[in-house]
């Protein structure tokens, strides 16, 4: 793994320092891959040949080898991961979360991976998330839960450990509990399911031998550190049941 510059803890511009090793299996960005697969499971089949995914924090676009059927839309901060994004079939814009330059209702599907831990303003990253999916459209997120197991072991474990998130990205300080999540959510008119997930032992026990081997992800009940929403956005007038 190469070095790269000390930045304070969530800083964007680490993404800018690594921006060459987005594509690599066995770089600081390995996980990611490993979620977008996880991600994709998730992913309905698109119901039209208009239907729209919109991507948030899309990065270089690893979701795209996993979707089909729909104009896949990525937002991200990032010019080169844009870039990177744009070659690999993603209509890249670039666009904060918290205000995003789309038009309300335009998603389908909304997938949102490994960013509600990064954002200071969780109120307004999940209402803008929540207003551009459609109703009934689907809602497919992952991030890291608040609590002391969790500051702990993705920050001061699996920060060493390889395939983890590259040193200094997550600022504990930002992670948010599955519950309080659901609520925000909620009260954007979207019902979110969410569950634990955990790298698979064998999976991960052939990455350190080779590096190159893509590692599973497993729901499980907990979310003591990682874990997964879908979610569907109701109808006006719904209740949230």
């Amino acid at each position: 793994m190469g070095r790269w510059p000390r930045r304070a803890r969530n800083d964007p511009a680490q993404y800018d320092d690594m921006a060459a090793q987005w594509w690599r299996p066995d770089g600081p960005f390995a996980a990611l891959h490993w979620l977008a697969a996880a991600r994709s499971a998730h992913i309905p089949p698109s119901s039209s040949d208009t239907a729209v995914l919109v991507d948030l924090a899309c990065g270089a676009g690893l979701m795209a080898p996993h979707v089909s059927g729909y104009r896949h839309i990525g937002v991200d901060l990032n010019q080169e991961a844009l870039r990177q994004a744009l070659a690999h079939g993603v209509e890249a814009i670039r666009g904060d979360i918290t205000r995003l330059p789309l038009p309300d209702g335009v998603a389908d599907v909304v997938v949102a991976g490994e960013i509600f831990e990064h954002v200071h303003d969780l109120r307004a990253a999940v209402a803008e998330t929540s207003r551009v999916l459609a109703a009934g459209g689907t809602l497919v997120i992952d991030t890291i839960a608040a609590n002391p197991w969790s500051r702990i072991f993705s920050v001061h474990v699996q920060e060493h450990l390889p395939g983890g998130p590259p040193p200094r990205i997550h600022d504990p300080a930002l992670f948010v509990s599955a519950r309080p999540l659901r609520r925000l959510f909620d009260e954007h008119g979207v019902t979110l399911r969410t569950n634990g997930l955990k790298v698979h032992p064998l999976d991960y026990l052939r990455f350190l031998r080779d590096r190159t081997r893509p590692v599973r992800f497993l729901p499980g009940r907990a979310s003591l550190s990682l874990y997964q929403g879908i979610g569907w956005k109701r109808d006006e007038g719904q209740g949230s049941g």
